[in-house]
């Protein structure tokens, strides 16, 4: 049996018809879900419904499933090695990547970051518990959803499920904060297994859609940034010295970006520099649109995302014996677009995520998970007001899952709106008809 198209729980209803490949079938499970639907509710900076130009989490994902798709078929035809199909985590497959990407943000509850750190909070101060959003992605993928002549998750090929594995470890483990819950980590261990992966390495399917991730969000959140005016194309903006503290400071207190070699520079002087070009940039393609600001964002994203997606490609990873997808100059890893990469990150970070504005929001926010948790944790009380759907599915699986996990699962799955209208509904003097389905 070929391992990368493997899956657990194929049933004889679901039996492929010879005309699709199992990568498509894969496909059309994903994007004909509830789950994936939901997307389009959920914020990605600006909350979801804020207005009908920025992107949500559907919009996203989608845009980050086009640039992976297309260099996955770019790095194929340059790489000899992936044609021989040495491994199978050593195989770059666009279908494959498109489908991980499209599923790589399933997990993220409503109101974005926020959203994730107040269930988190929650869980760890009541029950010792974790929330994660890409450990959510395979609760969703493996057992949340509901298809066709399954009652138990979508069923996808291995290929996929350890596409979207960008970290291969057990989030239960002390000390992990990003990985996948114990449960399903059961699974996904037993086909790396399969699969011989090497320990802490992921497939270069998976390091594809991670790092087209961050070229998505680099680029198209910057757009939307100042599209809302959150980042002003002049001067006095860009030399502002309070933005240019803050950008370093979270540079510096990030230690997800350590290996970039920031030691090795003198940061202000780089985000000085960084910023300086992108001003000039825009400049220069204002003029070229004729002083037209709608294109000139449209253009500065689409030479950003050329830029980032061309250097992408593969080079031995010493330290693991393995292979690594990244930005690549001349044969070797191009740590300075990476850094490039990271300052801009950054900047959609601390003008966006960081506005007192959203933060205002993101207070708000808060303050409705935390009382939606408080309304639904107590077993005896909280089942009368839950649809009963998902009381019939807990009653199937509570021998397995808690109740408080499953208290976030439902909470987890809203989209922005649908979070605020039950918070109305439970706490507003009137909102809504008993009349509506949920």
């Amino acid at each position: 049996m070929d391992l990368r198209k493997l899956r657990f729980n194929e049933t004889p209803l679901a039996a492929p018809g010879a005309e699709r490949d199992e990568y498509e079938r894969d496909y059309a499970r994903l994007i004909q879900s509830p789950a994936f639907r939901r997307l389009q509710g959920k914020s990605q900076v600006f909350g979801a419904g804020t207005g009908d130009y920025y992107r949500t989490r559907l919009t996203h994902s989608l845009e980050v499933s086009q640039i992976a798709r297309e260099v996955a078929r770019r790095i194929g035809r340059q790489y000899r090695f992936l044609g021989r199909r040495e491994h199978p985590g050593l195989m770059l497959v666009p279908q494959v990547v498109e489908c991980a990407s499209l599923a790589h943000d399933l997990g993220h509850p409503p109101f974005g970051h926020k959203g994730e750190e107040v269930l988190n909070r929650i869980l760890a101060d009541e029950h010792g518990l974790k929330y994660e959003g890409n450990a959510q992605n395979f609760r969703i993928l493996m057992f949340l959803e509901k298809r066709a002549g399954s009652g138990s998750g979508l069923d996808l090929t291995a290929a996929t499920l350890l596409a979207v594995n960008k970290y291969p470890y057990c989030l239960d483990e002390p000390g992990r904060i990003k990985g996948v819950y114990g449960m399903e980590w059961e699974w996904i261990e037993q086909l790396r297994a399969k699969w011989d992966m090497p320990e802490g390495c992921s497939t270069l399917e998976a390091q594809l859609m991670d790092l087209c991730d961050d070229i998505a969000y680099s680029t198209h959140d910057i757009e939307d940034g100042i599209r809302a005016g959150k980042i002003q194309m002049n001067r006095t903006f860009f030399e502002d010295g309070r933005l240019l503290e803050n950008l370093v400071h979270e540079i510096d207190s990030d230690d997800g970006n350590l290996e970039v070699g920031w030691d090795q520079v003198d940061i202000r002087a780089m985000v000085e520099r960084v910023l300086a070009d992108y001003l000039e940039q825009w400049e220069t393609i204002y003029a070229e649109c004729g002083k037209e600001a709608s294109r000139t964002r449209r253009e500065m994203k689409a030479r950003w995302v050329s830029t980032f997606a061309g250097r992408v490609g593969i080079i031995d990873d010493d330290r693991k014996g393995w292979k690594r997808v990244t930005f690549v100059q001349g044969g070797e890893r191009d740590v300075e677009l990476l850094r490039t990469m990271e300052i801009l990150k950054k900047l959609a970070w601390v003008t966006l995520i960081k506005d007192f504005r959203v933060q205002r929001l993101q207070k708000r926010s808060e303050i409705m998970i935390q009382r939606l948790w408080d309304s639904f944790k107590l077993q005896d009380k909280g089942r009368l007001i839950l649809p009963p759907d998902w009381i019939e599915s807990y009653e199937q699986h509570k021998t397995k899952w808690t109740w408080p996990r499953f208290v976030a699962d439902y909470i987890s799955g809203m989209t922005d709106a649908y979070a605020e209208k039950v918070y109305a509904e439970l706490f507003a003097s009137k909102s809504g008809s008993i009349y509506e389905m949920d």
